[in-house]
């Protein structure tokens, strides 16, 4: 039997929190109240407007599953197989990072393109740099990349639902990409391989390991999308990393001849983005 069976809906909140506190959980009475309001078919408003409703035998079983899944810290997004970003609901599932909000600043980056820029977001995963960009930018030409189809499927499928126009094509990197490209942005794997083992359960058990680590060196995948960016002649890039990359990274992008290089800080004060809004090619 459900150990919520016949408690108010307000009840069954608090009850859960204390659950999720238990098991770990870092925002407990959050996950506690999304989740019961995905198990209810309702939103946090509804479950205010609802407090005093009793839960049925079925309710209280949907409940008790989800949270179980929370306690073994499975992420809510993948429970519930929703993220918000931007402005934007994306779904979500195993093959695909969720968005976090850092990932805004590539974002806010890719807002001050110029009109008509041909922009590729490289390692797509659910789509959402190139359909939030779609959707706040529509002058933007995007296309997207992915390296795992099934990524690719779940971005195609936002972009389907969203209404959004992105062009979306499976390979490595830049591989797949002809013609000229004004500008790339890209959330590339870069926690060392090393490092796995120190995550979050939420991360480490639940994302996908080829968006989370390019192998033992975290700068790897950077280092060959610089290469290729280089080669094709992209004139300006911006890359999400981890802590502790940026100055490399920003080494990495002058040595291929980009200029007005710059590093931006996440809200939690870690390096994070590390930009450039021109090229010249390098002298031999």
């Amino acid at each position: 039997m459900s150990q919520f069976r016949g408690l108010t809906v307000s009840e069954a909140v608090r009850d859960a929190a204390g659950v999720l506190k238990a098991a770990g959980c870092g925002s407990p009475r959050l996950d506690a109240e999304l989740l019961v309001a995905c198990a209810l078919s309702t939103d946090r408003a509804g479950l205010v407007r609802g407090g005093s409703d009793v839960l049925d035998a079925p309710a209280s079983a949907r409940v008790q599953g989800l949270i179980t899944r929370r306690s073994a810290r499975e992420p809510v997004a993948q429970i519930t197989g929703r993220r918000w970003f931007r402005n934007l609901e994306f779904e979500v599932n195993r093959s695909v990072l969720s968005p976090r909000p850092e990932t805004e600043l590539l974002v806010e980056w890719g807002l001050m393109l110029a009109d008509g820029a041909r922009v590729v977001d490289v390692g797509t995963g659910s789509g959402a740099i190139a359909l939030a960009l779609a959707d706040e930018r529509p002058d933007l030409r995007i296309t997207a990349t992915d390296v795992d189809p099934d990524a690719l499927a779940t971005a195609k499928a936002n972009a389907d639902r969203l209404g959004l126009s992105v062009e979306f094509e499976l390979g490595d990197l830049l591989a797949p990409i002809d013609g000229q490209i004004d500008a790339v942005i890209s959330n590339p794997p870069y926690i060392p391989e090393a490092d796995l083992a120190g995550l979050e359960p939420e991360v480490r058990e639940f994302e996908p390991r080829i968006a989370l680590t390019p192998g033992p060196d975290g700068l790897q995948a950077v280092r060959q999308l610089l290469d290729q960016a280089a080669t094709r002649g992209v004139a300006q890039v911006a890359l999400e990393i981890g802590s502790g990359q940026a100055a490399e990274t920003a080494e990495l992008m002058r040595a291929g001849g980009w200029v007005d290089v710059a590093v931006t800080p996440d809200l939690a004060g870690i390096d994070r983005m590390v930009a450039a809004r021109g090229r010249v090619v390098p002298q031999s």
